[in-house]
C-alpha cells in the first residue's frame, strides 16, 4: 500500500486518477492544483508516490518535480500529460521521474506505471 499525492490542474483529472486508485490498496492522501502546491504538500504530507500534472498554472510539474527531488532525492514522481512529445517526456525522466503516463488514464497503465516506481 502506497500513500499517494495527486497533482493536476483539473478537478476532473484528479478524480479519475483517485477512481483508479481507489480500486486499489493504495490511498491518496491529498491533492495540488499545480506545482507550489505540490511542493508543500509534499513537505508535509511525505507521500510514497506523486503523480504530478506537467502543464499547470503558477508552477510546471517540470519545475515542481525539480524542487522536490533536490529537497527529497529519494522521491518518486510519475509525471502525467495530455502531451506525449518525446522531449517533454526526455524532461521529465532527466529531472527524475520514474515513469510517465499519458492522459487520458488508462486504469491498467496507470496500475502498471505505480507498480513499478515502487518497486
Amino acid at each position: 500500500m502506497a500513500r499517494i499525492l495527486i497533482v493536476d490542474d483539473k478537478s476532473l483529472m484528479r478524480n479519475t486518477l483517485k477512481a483508479i486508485l481507489n480500486k486499489t490498496d493504495h490511498v491518496v492522501v491529498g491533492e495540488a492544483e499545480n506545482g507550489m502546491e505540490a511542493i508543500q504538500l509534499f513537505k508535509e504530507l511525505k507521500p510514497d508516490m506523486v503523480t504530478m500534472d506537467i502543464t499547470m498554472p503558477k508552477m510546471s510539474g517540470l519545475e515542481a518535480i525539480k524542487v522536490i527531488r533536490r529537497d527529497f532525492p529519494e522521491a518518486k514522481v510519475i509525471m502525467c500529460s495530455a502531451m506525449g512529445q518525446q522531449k517533454i517526456i526526455m524532461e521529465a525522466i532527466e529531472a527524475g521521474a520514474k515513469d510517465f503516463i499519458v492522459k487520458p488514464f488508462d486504469d491498467c497503465r496507470v496500475m502498471e506505471a505505480l507498480n513499478r516506481a515502487l518497486k
